[in-house]
């Protein structure tokens, strides 16, 4: 996959990009804690900073991905990403603090249109049976940040401060542009859309998702599996209090131990990607979840609780690189873009409802009670995915 040389580019450039958004967002987290003196108010407007232009942009971006010719739009993106940066280091050296959360915002909704086009060149460039393989790949890159990411961007702050960290995300961000620029040129036919309104052309997309079974499948799998994410996601860190006796301390090693069995899920599947169809992938790591998360909200043993967690993370890559091979194959090219665009933030819409509501479940209920409505929808999600895996088998 990597003699591929539009794979190459790209995971190269993510890996730069990434490694600039976790030092950001730790520096940005880190500062006005430092600033406000642990003010909630202010820390929650990082996470809304950093989460809102999923739902306001993400479907915009891949309207417009779908418009434009995707290399030249990611090599923008990034471009502006590292002047976005810039403009706000030379705000927080005038002492205007606010400015790191305006330039986490813009930077985060940049995202939104270099995203859809990756996906769109993988789409054009990666033969089919190789689209999984890089997917899995994709998903490893997220593994290794989640365990590295929080770490490389604390240190940073911590031995350098503020201004380093945003200089070296401006450095990063831009060696991503830099990287992308290298890729062939967009040919004139890669435009898909040359003409046309913009909202006609996104009405368009919500329509071939509609008329669509397959994605209309995955769509309600999608927001099934973020429901089920968002319920346990604030309440790791009272499993490791109550149920494990454990300080608020013992949350990273629970962390760790799943971030990296991801990353070693995702190697797996790269591994076995061109044996294993990605709708049998799908199923088998949303029902492995489901049972992992059951056994997380019902153990008192620390022993028991990290290896559910690993085994959790393990297969956790199935899930992600299940859906986004399925919409890879089910999607026209043309409307690759505006997909993936809308189908994302059906998954992180429905984790934020999740979120919200966790707190108030586990005080009316208990916590195992909320995490075995997190496995029980993840049950669900596999069960809803029963048309796909028949109609496939009944195809070969």
């Amino acid at each position: 996959m990597f003699a591929n040389r539009y794979v190459r580019t790209i995971v190269f450039s993510r890996v730069l990009l990434q490694l600039g958004i976790w030092i950001r967002n730790f520096a940005v987290l880190l500062y006005v804690t430092q600033l406000t003196h642990n003010n909630p108010v202010y820390i929650s407007y990082i996470s809304v900073v950093e989460f809102a232009p999923i739902f306001l942009f993400a479907i915009i971006g891949g309207t417009f991905a779908d418009r434009w010719r995707p290399k030249r739009t990611m090599v923008w993106s990034d471009f502006l990403s590292a002047l976005s940066v810039a403009a706000v280091l030379i705000a927080v050296i005038n002492g205007g603090w606010v400015a790191l959360l305006e330039g986490t915002f813009i930077s985060a909704s940049l995202s939104q249109f270099s995203q859809p086009s990756a996906m769109k060149i993988y789409k054009r460039h990666v033969p089919e049976d190789q689209l999984q393989g890089v997917m899995a790949i994709s998903q490893s890159l997220v593994a290794v940040f989640t365990v590295l990411g929080p770490v490389i961007g604390t240190f940073i702050f911590i031995q350098f401060g503020i201004k380093v960290s945003l200089v070296l995300t401006a450095i990063l961000f831009l060696g991503s542009s830099v990287i992308l620029s290298t890729l062939p040129r967009d040919e004139a036919g890669q435009q898909s859309v040359r003409s046309g309104k913009f909202l006609e052309e996104l009405s368009a997309g919500l329509r071939y998702i509609a008329s669509n079974r397959s994605l209309r499948t995955l769509s309600a799998t999608f927001a099934t599996c973020g429901l089920a994410a968002g319920l346990i996601q604030p309440l790791l860190i009272f499993i490791a209090m109550e149920k494990l006796g454990q300080d608020k301390q013992f949350l990273q090693w629970l962390v760790m131990a799943n971030g990296a069995a991801m990353l070693a899920g995702g190697a797996l599947i790269m591994g076995i990607a061109k044996k294993v169809k990605p709708q049998i992938l799908l199923a088998v790591g949303l029902l492995i979840s489901a049972a992992c998360t059951v056994g997380v909200g019902a153990s008192s043993v620390i022993g028991l609780t990290l290896a559910l967690q690993a085994i959790s993370g393990l297969f956790y890559p199935c899930i992600q690189v299940g859906i986004q091979t399925l919409i890879m194959r089910n999607t026209e090219g043309a409307f690759i873009g505006r997909v993936s665009g809308t189908i994302s933030p059906v998954f992180m819409g429905m984790m934020v409802i999740g979120m919200l509501s966790s707190g108030f479940l586990k005080d009316s209920l208990s916590i195992l009670t909320v995490y075995a409505i997190s496995g029980g929808l993840l049950i669900v999600g596999a069960l809803l995915l029963t048309p796909i895996i028949v109609s496939r088998t009944k195809a070969h």
